[in-house]
């Protein structure tokens, strides 16, 4: 007899909103350490404890009472910690050091700038004791180059920005190059002398090719190369290494279905697509994404590593760091029903002993597997998609949610997400489509996307919901749409443009004006968008584009739109201001349609703090079980300010 939605686990928001009880583990460079994150005072910050010990007898070596941390770096000297923290959601971020000899010590701003973001921390064998990055200091549009010393934290720039560098690499022996817009729009890499501010191109790459750059884009040890991510010659992205004396390609790897993972590229918490020897920085081995992701091994002794690896979970090998002799390991898996489980692995006797599960309150039992799908669009290209259903319950004619990722340059992919499993428990089928201009599926497939904003690559999410409802999954009269970012620009556009098709619409700092968006980005961004905005959307610049950016923008239809909506924003988002939010909500208010506003007055672009996620989805939580019909909430109540 089939289950029923009685005997299915209810899940709350805290068990999968509060932060993990443990998370981003990784190892020393001496293998005598290990640094996790885990909750101090509710928030994020960076513990450390023996390799051979117990992790509860760890000691908290941050004091962020404020905000989590969610990105650190070991250094080459296990005495110093580094991690990066911004305020409040300003992207302003910092870059800090944790003296782990001196217990009692606080932390360092080692770029103690008002105003200034730090990008693109990066260590290298050949510069022990130091870091580069890029700080906007002198220029809010323009990224110089920086060298600190971590030990003094001692600032030297190395090279100041012509106004186009994207990115500087600076080789072992000193040399200066420059990556960044070219003529036309191309990106170009050029040799640079600094002092006579003479640049001599060396490569060019086709800008439409890379609405986010070239990924990875990272020089070899010997500073002779750079290892590049190229679909020069095909379909799909595959490692190749330029060689910096000629501009030559030469292929390294490349797999005859899959692009590379690039997916750092957006999120740089997530891993590099290269693995890389801790001691030497040779590449050992390359990650790979599709339905799921394959790791390919480039060298023997990391071969036999990864054998093993692979066989301390059935999940995919999220991050990875080792000890400069690559003999101790610290690895995590991601999986869509154990999250973070980590691992502690020896290769001298290739045991491996369990740290830590993020979430151990979570019964894998109780959580929905994520399937991947494919969806064919109208026009027959193929959409990589993800499907989630109840565990239990009825799985047929039931409510749906369509889950929009962000970007557009970015992609859903396969493993825990916790709005996911809140939705499969509330008794909703839930889809990820990778629609067109989604990142990770090919050339063609990423540049079908160009000026499709509110076009086909609207059509494709309303070909996923009627392949849902074509197979009996879903109940054509109980569909939401539901993103953040571009995903939420996506739901206003659903709600706006079709309104027919969706009974509820849930909006995170989504673009309601496209014009008025691409004006109001950071300084540093607007450089930038000639790739990507410009290119998918318009240039507001250019008074021939303002009549198409005003008609893909949800805001023209306004007083089309009759579907619930719910809005969620944060007061210090730079990138899709307030004002996005304020104005569609005011307009709707205006005509009397039922529109629920939470505005954070300590958030940006993404909800970090996890009381302001907790509000986020328990509204949410309530918001779809008003309109579709779902399983019952926890019944708790909000305390999320809505305005």
């Amino acid at each position: 007899m089939p289950s029923t939605r009685s005997e299915v686990p209810h899940l709350t928001v805290e068990q999968l909103f509060d932060p993990p009880e443990r998370a981003g583990a990784s190892i020393s460079a001496d293998g005598r350490r290990i640094a996790f994150l885990a909750p101090w005072r509710d928030r994020l910050n960076i513990w450390v404890a023996d390799a051979d010990g117990d992790l509860s007898d760890a000691r908290c070596v941050t004091a962020d009472d404020k905000r989590s941390v969610h990105v650190y770096h070991w250094t080459d000297d296990p005495r110093w910690l580094l991690y990066e923290q911004d305020g409040d959601g300003d992207e302003n971020w910092h870059l800090y050091r944790v003296d782990l000899d001196d217990p009692g010590a606080a932390a360092v701003d080692l770029t103690p700038f008002a105003g200034v973001r730090v990008m693109g921390v990066e260590s290298a064998p050949s510069r022990g004791g130091r870091v580069l990055l890029r700080m906007n200091r002198r220029d809010p549009a323009a990224f110089d180059l920086h060298e600190i010393v971590i030990a003094s934290g001692r600032t030297t720039e190395l090279a100041r920005n012509p106004g186009a560098a994207g990115d500087f690499l600076c080789t072992p022996s000193g040399e200066l190059y420059v990556h960044g817009l070219g003529p036309g729009g191309d990106l170009e890499l050029s040799r640079w002398a600094p002092e006579t501010g003479a640049a001599e191109p060396l490569v060019r790459f086709t800008g439409p090719d890379h609405p986010l750059g070239v990924h990875p884009f990272t020089l070899t040890p010997d500073g002779t190369g750079l290892w590049i991510g190229s679909n020069r010659h095909g379909d799909l992205t595959r490692l190749v290494r330029l060689d910096l004396a000629t501009g030559e390609e030469g292929e390294v790897d490349s797999h005859p279905e899959y692009d590379l993972d690039t997916r750092c590229a957006v999120f740089p918490s997530l891993p590099s697509p290269l693995i890389r020897h801790r001691r030497t920085g040779e590449l050992i081995g390359v990650r790979y994404l599709g339905a799921r992701q394959v790791i390919r091994p480039l060298d023997p002794h990391f071969a036999a590593v990864l054998a093993n690896l692979e066989k301390l979970s059935d999940g995919d090998i999220a991050a990875l760091s080792s000890d400069l002799d690559g003999m101790r390991w610290v690895v995590s898996f991601t999986h869509d029903r154990a999250p973070g489980v980590t691992y502690l692995y020896d290769h001298t006797t290739g045991d491996g002993r369990l740290l830590f599960r993020s979430r151990p309150d979570l019964d894998p039992a109780a959580l929905a597997p994520v399937e991947p799908v494919t969806i064919t669009a109208r026009d027959g290209l193929p959409l990589p998609s993800y499907l989630t259903l109840p565990v239990a319950g009825e799985r047929s004619g039931i409510p749906l949610v369509l889950l929009v990722h962000g970007g557009p340059w970015s992609r859903d992919s396969w493993g825990f997400d916790p709005a996911v499993q809140l939705l499969a428990n509330r008794g909703y089928a839930v889809l990820q489509v990778n629609f067109r201009g989604s990142t990770g599926f090919g050339k063609a497939h990423l540049k079908a996307g160009i000026g499709e904003l509110a076009g086909t690559m609207h059509d494709d999410l309303l070909d996923a919901v009627g392949w849902a409802v074509g197979r009996g999954i879903a109940d054509p009269e109980r569909v939401a749409i539901f993103g953040a970012s571009y995903g939420g620009y996506a739901a206003l556009v659903g709600a706006a443009f079709t309104p027919g098709v969706f009974t509820a619409a849930i909006d995170c700092f989504g673009v309601s004006d496209l014009a008025n968006f691409l004006r109001t980005v950071p300084e540093f961004v607007k450089p930038h968008l000639t790739n990507n905005w410009h290119l998918y959307a318009g240039n507001p610049d250019d008074p021939e584009h303002l009549p198409d950016l005003w008609a893909r923008s949800p805001l023209s239809r306004v007083d089309d739109i009759r579907t619930p909506l719910m809005v969620a924003q944060g007061a210090n988002d730079v990138r899709v201001v307030r004002a996005e939010s304020d104005r569609i909500v005011e307009s709707l208010r205006s005509r009397g349609v039922d529109v629920t506003y939470l505005v954070k007055q300590d958030e940006g672009h993404g909800f970090v703090n996890p009381e302001n996620n907790k509000d986020l989805f328990r509204t949410a939580d309530h918001f779809l079980a008003r309109h579709l019909g779902g399983r019952t909430h926890d019944g708790s109540a909000t305390t999320a300010e809505e305005i």
